[in-house]
């Protein structure tokens, strides 16, 4: 079989930083058109994209089989519905929806259309996550008590760039953002809560967008606390797992980002390595053995998203993001607001 051909809606942030560079990596997939309504800045490192101005054009492409929406959140669910009416596979840029209704919509569209839909949590596939999961499968701080993840940054102005985000509106705000990415993470770690318990703030200013967010997930014998702020200037660990037998901290995030945003393209086995500076430390008793040092994190890939999405769509592997998961993250989502307004713990439902 040959390389699937690719339509990209969207070349701003998303589309540029963390969607293109991937799927021109991957030799079975052709990035072939992207929309782009303001210029054609595109071209200028894809010179064989045709660039077109409106998702039905894109959609009109017989050589098009899949298609990635990196647009603003609130338009997720409707492009995503004429991408799977128009019989192509579709991969959705987090968040998936901004409600769990839409995305059980999409969800029973694409079983209808029998296509695949997928979100896009690229950051399954974080070096440093990678590492948490081994850690905890392998169960070396014995029975886990207490889970950590921050997602912080320091940006105390408000960018033009991220201005849709940063606005009071469906699908704005840090907790859609960047919560979706820790609340994803968890789920795969843990499964789904019993309830559920959250605090939101706007932080710069009260009628923008959430800016910070703690939410604590509550498990039998396990407390998982998810936090995110955007006045962080000093930054605690980025994880912080404890046991029965010890613990793992773990300071710095994920360098793909990083790379990416200074143009540098995802090839050879040493991307997403991490500098040793920023690897954890464990402490625990392993085989009736003290263990204390350091733990080489695993690199991260986000290749591998679209490497499995290209394998499902082939027969060859199940879906990794089914978007049965991507439901649960918004309706975690929408239970944190709920918490939130009535300040008190809500039941996972």
């Amino acid at each position: 079989m040959g390389a699937i051909g690719v339509g990209l809606i969207g070349y701003g942030m998303a589309g540029r930083v963390f969607h293109a560079p991937f799927i021109t990596a991957l030799p079975y997939l052709r990035l072939t058109k992207v929309v782009e309504r303001r210029g054609e800045t595109a071209r200028e490192r894809y010179p064989w994209v045709e660039i077109v101005k409106d998702a039905g054009t894109l959609l009109a492409d017989d050589r098009i089989e899949l298609v990635v929406i990196a647009t603003p959140s609130a338009s997720h669910f409707e492009l995503a519905q004429q991408v799977l009416r128009a019989g192509k596979h579709v991969v959705v840029d987090k968040p998936f929806t901004v409600t769990s209704d839409q995305a059980q919509r999409l969800i029973d569209l694409a079983k209808q259309q029998n296509r695949i839909v997928s979100a896009f949590q690229n950051r399954r596939w974080d070096g440093d996550f990678q590492t948490v999961s081994q850690i905890v499968r392998q169960g070396l701080l014995g029975r886990l008590v207490e889970y950590e993840s921050h997602f912080d940054r320091f940006r105390n102005y408000f960018s033009a760039e991220r201005a849709w985000r940063e606005q009071a509106g469906p699908g704005g705000g840090i907790l859609f953002d960047l919560g979706a990415h820790l609340i994803d993470q968890a789920l795969v770690l843990f499964g789904l809560p019993q309830r559920l318990t959250a605090d939101i703030r706007s932080q710069r200013a009260a009628d923008a967008a959430d800016d910070q967010f703690e939410l604590i997930l509550h498990y039998d014998h396990l407390k998982v606390t998810l936090k995110s702020g955007l006045l962080v200037r000093e930054p605690g660990p980025r994880f912080a797992l404890h046991g029965t037998e010890g613990s793992f901290v773990k300071y710095g995030v994920d360098p793909q980002e990083d790379a990416l945003k200074r143009g540098l393209a995802p090839q050879g086995a040493d991307w997403g390595a991490e500098p040793e500076k920023y690897w954890g430390r464990l402490n625990t008793q392993i085989g009736g053995l003290h263990f204390q040092g350091k733990i080489e994190t695993l690199n991260g890939d986000y290749r591998l998203y679209y490497e499995n999405i290209y394998r499902a769509i082939t027969g060859q592997a199940e879906l990794t993001v089914k978007p049965e998961q991507a439901q649960n993250t918004i309706r975690i989502i929408e239970l944190a607001r709920q918490s939130h307004e009535e300040q008190r713990t809500v039941a996972f439902s």
